[in-house]
């Protein structure tokens, strides 16, 4: 019986709460005016936030599992990295050697340069990369057509080429490029093999605008090798970890390995790197992060002013109401129900504002992510946490206005004009 009742009250409350926001629509919606402005940009910097979190996750697995980059630098002299002074350029020879390691799963050299591939009267600019078989291997690339290079390819510097699906689609469109005579600097390749479609990587680079031809082909026939002097140099190595937890040790070895093999003294002259596809797109993920928390703080000090505003409303609303106020506290209505019905009155217009703002949030979300191409992702429990958070901010708000409206004398108020 007692929860029956109490029910009712709570349904008394609402009906007068209700009663009291239609009875003047435009203030109720300026009321909600500010919530919904913070909650839309709440919600529409956490749809792209956590979008942009998405989406370097995916070119993180794109880019390949637990892939390592080594790179050539130049030497460190007094904390000072020198242009052009690479006292030791990677080679082949340290490709193989890393592939020995334990923790290493594979290892593939390469060599790359920027030229143009003619098919017919057709012609795409794009990247030529000399490379191993197990390039693909580390980097998860898989075939739509065709093979890739075989071990003769690889040993006698074969005319072969493999090519990535937005070169395929530039130069032959639906047709079959597999069997197809492309020419590569007047050089004529054979089509052996076509990549299935990847994506763009973290740094914007489409990683399908390329071709690969087998390393020693790059070297004596295109591209030559990374350093003048060196014959066997190349300019940068790809390897791959075994699994995700021998990331560290594979480091650490690959690092033990090259300082033998290059004869580093010391960190300072050091003249190579060993860097993670994460740890790179990890500083991308961290300013995505940092932005996304700037402008969430910038959406907070919205719902902040909104809730500033919404306690002056009320304030306004209990003086132009005292004689209702003072009314129904002469028949009998507790001070704590009048306190009820104002908090409720609160709570109720920025609950509906979170709820006007959700939608404003993801129609601005969506609407940035067609304009700039990024991707949003607007998650269920985010857009009701944001409603919750409005009624809250209303409840804290609303309550002073409510309080005062409480302790109103019924004489005193039935007396005001």
């Amino acid at each position: 019986m007692i929860k029956g009742y109490s029910v009712m009250r709570l349904l008394d409350y609402l009906s007068a709460a209700g009663g009291a926001m239609r009875a003047n629509p435009f203030r109720t919606f300026l009321t909600m005016l500010g919530i919904i402005i913070g909650v839309g940009s709440m919600i529409s910097m956490a749809a792209i936030g956590a979008g942009a979190q998405a989406q370097v996750q995916d070119q993180i697995r794109s880019f390949g599992a637990n892939v390592l980059m080594i790179n050539a630098v130049p030497r460190n002299r007094n904390g000072i990295r020198e242009a052009g002074n690479v006292r030791r350029p990677l080679t082949s020879g340290d490709a193989r050697a890393i592939a020995e390691l334990g923790p290493v799963r594979a290892a593939a050299p390469s060599v790359a340069g920027a030229a143009q591939v003619v098919h017919g009267s057709l012609n795409w600019a794009t990247t030529v990369n000399g490379t191993a078989r197990d390039h693909f291997t580390i980097r998860g690339w898989e075939l739509a057509a065709g093979r890739l290079f075989s071990p003769d390819d690889e040993r006698d510097a074969g005319k072969v080429v493999v090519i990535g699906s937005t070169v395929a689609h530039k130069l032959f469109g639906d047709g079959d490029p597999v069997g197809q005579i492309v020419r590569i600097l007047n050089a004529p390749f054979e089509v052996i093999g076509v990549l299935r479609e990847k994506g763009t990587a973290g740094d914007g680079q489409k990683q399908d605008d390329v071709v690969f031809v087998p390393l020693m082909t790059a070297m004596m026939r295109l591209i030559g090798s990374a350093n003048t002097v060196n014959r066997d140099a190349v300019a940068y190595i790809l390897a791959s970890a075994r699994s995700e937890t021998s990331m560290t040790a594979a480091i650490m070895e690959i690092d033990a390995l090259l300082y033998q093999r290059h004869d580093v003294a010391d960190d300072d002259d050091k003249d190579f790197t060993v860097t993670t596809a994460a740890s790179i797109l990890a500083a991308q993920k961290a300013s995505t992060r940092t932005v996304s928390f700037l402008l969430g703080s910038i959406a907070a000090v919205s719902l902040l002013v909104g809730g500033i505003s919404i306690m002056n409303i009320m304030l306004v609303s209990v003086t132009e109401r005292t004689r209702e106020i003072g009314l129904r506290l002469a028949v009998g209505a507790r001070p704590r129900d009048v306190r009820k019905q104002f908090v409720l009155e609160a709570a109720i217009i920025c609950a509906a504002g979170g709820v006007f703002g959700v939608i404003l949030g993801g129609l601005l979300a969506v609407g940035v992510a067609k304009f700039v191409g990024w991707r949003v992702l607007l998650e269920p429990q985010t857009a009701l946490l944001a409603v919750a958070f409005a009624s809250c901010v209303g409840i804290f708000f609303g309550y002073y206005p409510a309080k005062k409206a409480a302790s109103l004398q019924p004489v005193i108020a039935l007396r005001s004009d």
